[in-house]
């Protein structure tokens, strides 16, 4: 396993992400999924923030705890617009 950093979101703008996508089974795509839908009811309904641990192009692994607004087919959405591709993220806890 790679060493994860601890990021503020507003860092998430500095960062560089791969088209390729982290995750290899369909599986785990689905689990991501559910748990990104999951975290955008708790964020928008109760405000709860989330662990989104994520990949950038040049392979090191971030995590960041921050509420989800909003989740698309490609990104998901921050707080202040601030936009994660969805293929990037390995985990939400």
């Amino acid at each position: 396993m790679k060493t994860i950093t601890r990021i503020e979101k507003e860092a998430i703008r500095n960062l560089t992400f791969s088209k390729k996508e982290v995750l290899s089974t369909a599986e785990q795509k689905k689990l991501r999924e559910a748990s990104l839908h999951r975290s955008q009811t708790l964020g928008n309904l109760l405000q709860t923030k989330v662990y989104l641990t994520f990949e950038t192009a040049d392979g090191n692994v971030y995590q960041v705890h921050t509420t989800v607004w909003a989740v698309g087919a490609d990104f998901v959405v921050l707080k202040e617009g601030i936009y994660l591709p969805v293929s990037a993220i390995v985990e939400v806890d």
